[in-house]
């Protein structure tokens, strides 16, 4: 039908993109019955009334509002109540689309459907359209009791710090993990923040914690040998993923699309103590995620060039061997949501010269 490739066009309007394939279209197809993408394509990236986006799409007011709760409750369309009146908007393809769906845990015949179609889609086309500008999307926070605290840290660096700005804060499942189903690492560890929280929250697919609980998140995911990241700004946090190189988006858009725009590595890499080092291989075999690290010779070589500096090395060293140190030529930061996304936008410009840029997570 043609509101599937309409919605499809609209949402490659987004930084995260939705490249034309066949997988896309049996996404949305199962995502949206029909009647709900024709009212999705009545829908912009911003939260917008009832009324307009009856107008838009063509549809009874009262039957557009009723799609639009179904789809809200789906998890596939945001939802914001702002003055008493609720508004709806379109969610990207990442992180939301895919995403949300399986928060609640996956299990049906549907999640298995849309697992398999999901992979196929981010191989074939999704990973590299999500990862396709130098400015990233995403960044690689360093775990925090890695750096050296006489060295001077940026704000922006410190999650124990940034979590002060949020005022909402959501605990939800790693959809990556529980669609790709590669390993056993926790799931219960992805975090989200503000509007989008309470979204979840209110629509049941994430349950509301404090920032003591976040933090224990953190250290969860950190005992696992979860990398942290987020989005690339240093303004607020909007999100924080805890990934595995096996399952997740922003990973795996390095580990296996080799894509070098897949996310910002940290302002750090990791150094080996050679004096220190007894050649025990923890750093090499259970906590490296890229393979940065190598055995020879019985000591730890990093080779910086791979480093995400996300420090899970140093946390196990038992002999304190290696630790973190600020990198010669490290990425800058958008200092807003907003900035990191202009020179994105100028590669995602469809040729009448418009496009939109997602408000909610990134």
């Amino acid at each position: 039908m043609y509101d599937y490739e309409k919605l499809r066009e609209i949402l490659d309007k987004h930084l995260a993109g939705a490249p034309p394939s066949k997988r896309i279209d049996q996404i949305l197809r199962i995502l949206f019955a029909p009647e709900e993408a024709r009212v999705a394509v009545g829908m912009m990236f911003a939260p917008t009334l009832v009324e307009e986006i009856a107008a838009r799409s063509g549809v009874p007011m009262e039957e557009t509002r009723a799609l639009c709760e179904s789809m809200a409750n789906k998890g596939i369309v945001f939802s914001r109540e702002k003055g008493g009146v609720m508004g709806y908007s379109l969610l990207p393809t990442i992180p939301g689309l895919f995403e949300f769906p399986f928060m609640k845990g996956g299990g049906e015949p549907m999640h298995q459907a849309l697992a398999r179609l999901w992979e196929e889609y981010h191989r074939e086309a999704l990973g590299n359209s999500f990862a396709s500008s130098p400015t990233s999307i995403t960044r690689v926070v360093p775990v925090e009791r890695a750096i050296d605290t006489r060295v001077e840290v940026l704000p922006f660096e410190v999650i124990s710090k940034m979590l002060d700005l949020n005022d909402t804060y959501a605990l939800t499942m790693c959809a990556c993990r529980v669609s790709i189903a590669a390993c056993n690492e926790p799931r219960d560890v992805c975090l989200i923040f503000d509007g989008t929280a309470r979204f979840l929250i209110q629509r049941g697919f994430a349950r509301e914690v404090t920032k003591r609980e976040a933090l224990d998140v953190m250290r969860r995911a950190e005992e696992a040998g979860l990398v942290h990241t987020t989005n690339n700004s240093q303004d607020r946090l909007s999100l924080i993923c805890n990934c595995c190189p096996c399952c997740c988006t922003i990973l795996r858009g390095l580990t296996q699309l080799r894509n070098p725009n897949a996310f910002a590595v940290s302002r750090w890499q990791s150094q080996v103590d050679t004096d220190l080092c007894n050649g025990c291989g923890v750093c090499e075999e259970e906590r490296c995620p890229v393979s940065a690290i190598k055995v020879t010779d019985s000591v730890a070589v990093v080779d910086p060039g791979r480093c995400i500096g996300c420090g899970l090395c140093v946390t196990t060293c038992d002999v304190e061997a290696v630790h973190l140190v600020a990198r010669q030529h490290a990425p800058d930061t958008p200092r807003t949501i907003v900035e990191m996304g202009l020179p994105i936008i100028v590669e995602h410009i469809d040729s009448s010269g418009q496009s939109e840029i997602m408000p909610l997570p990134i």
